[in-house]
């Protein structure tokens, strides 16, 4: 399968986020030809945010729930949101070297982050990054998330202006 196809797994994972009143971020982990774990973001919707299981995470747990994995170094992440800091710091120590996403967390994304300055848990991770795959399915995602009325997760945030600003 290509990184679209798996990409598409990801945008089904962050649409039932979606529907469930969620913050829409899909994530699927897959090694060439097979997804293995899959997870969408839990914890946004109602009162008090849950900012620990994003839909990363929960792909990661259910990876390691599945049982070992010879050669994680041949995984690739598929997510419809660039990872946070979090979420990226989580996927090198789970030795996964390939992250592809869809749509660039302006507020949060942090695979920029500048590894040579880390410790060596993470500057001596390789990485390879692959963003906007299919950015424009995402980013409607993103701008029916914004635009519903009842929703006060990241409302009035940079990350809310800058999606419901793009045409």
């Amino acid at each position: 399968m290509t990184d679209a196809g798996f990409m598409v797994q990801a945008l089904k994972q962050a649409e039932c986020a979606l529907s469930a009143g969620e913050f829409p971020v899909g994530c699927v982990i897959a090694d060439e030809k097979n997804i293995l774990a899959a997870g969408s973001r839990q914890g946004t919707s109602g009162g008090q945010a849950n900012e620990t299981d994003h839909a990363e995470i929960m792909a990661l747990r259910r990876l390691a729930e599945g049982g070992s994995i010879e050669n994680t170094g041949s995984l690739t992440v598929y997510c419809t949101m660039e990872p946070c800091l979090m979420c990226f710091g989580a996927i090198l120590i789970s030795g996964i070297h390939r992250i592809v996403y869809a749509y660039e967390d302006v507020m949060g994304g942090g695979t920029g982050c500048d590894l040579s300055r880390l410790p060596a848990l993470y500057s001596g991770a390789p990485v390879e990054i692959v963003p906007h795959v299919m950015r424009e399915e995402s980013l409607a995602l993103f701008k029916n998330f914004f635009a519903r009325p009842g929703n006060n997760y990241w409302k009035n945030s940079e990350l809310a202006a800058y999606t419901l600003a793009k045409s």
